[in-house]
């Protein structure tokens, strides 16, 4: 498990998947990324995945919810369901989401990709990865699974008109800076 704290209020931590088999390894890693957002006066969790050191975890998420209340609970897609059971059976089921969240669905299996304003950050689920070159790239085309790759990428477009600095992959390295010229890399498809 690795966390970082991004900027004051936004965390990412990753924790091994629980599916994640070496067989994987040149799909996608064992560690996936998850997302901890305070916006609005509230906790926002994106993905989560209650990570092995589960009890560190929790007194830190208790102190949180003690001073915030109960997280929402956001899914980029049915297969990022994660922890998301567990933490709504200890804490309720939270508040509504922020005004400060935004859901853009995709064309890639129904993925919805979160927009945080306050902190400018993406945070999608499978279709934006990270890229060797500290960028993004779409997922490949094998993951695809029948959806045109030029569909996908169109339903990506208006990711453009936001002004991304951080763009907080599942997969992979997140862009920690300058995300909306990693962010039209991706989407110019420069595989």
């Amino acid at each position: 498990m690795a966390v970082a704290e991004i900027t004051p209020g936004l965390w990412r931590w990753t924790a091994r998947h629980p599916a994640w088999t070496p067989a994987d390894g040149d799909e996608w890693g064992a560690e996936v990324g998850c997302v901890y957002a305070e916006i609005d006066g509230g906790i926002a969790l994106v993905d989560p995945l209650v990570p092995d050191d589960h009890e560190r975890f929790w007194r830190a998420l208790d102190r949180d919810v003690e001073r915030l209340g109960a997280p929402i609970v956001l899914t980029t897609s049915n297969d990022h369901t994660r922890s998301a059971a567990e933490i709504a059976a200890r804490y309720g089921s939270g508040g509504a989401a922020s005004a400060g969240v935004t859901a853009f669905p995709t064309a890639y299996h129904g993925e919805i990709v979160y927009w945080l304003e306050p902190y400018a950050a993406l945070v999608p689920g499978d279709v934006l990865l990270g890229a060797d070159d500290g960028g993004a790239r779409v997922c490949p085309d094998s993951w695809l699974e029948g959806v045109p790759r030029e569909v996908v990428l169109a339903s990506l477009q208006p990711l453009l008109e936001l002004p991304v600095e951080r763009i907080l992959v599942s997969h992979g390295e997140p862009v920690l800076a300058d995300g909306r010229a990693a962010l039209a890399r991706a989407l110019r498809d420069e595989r």
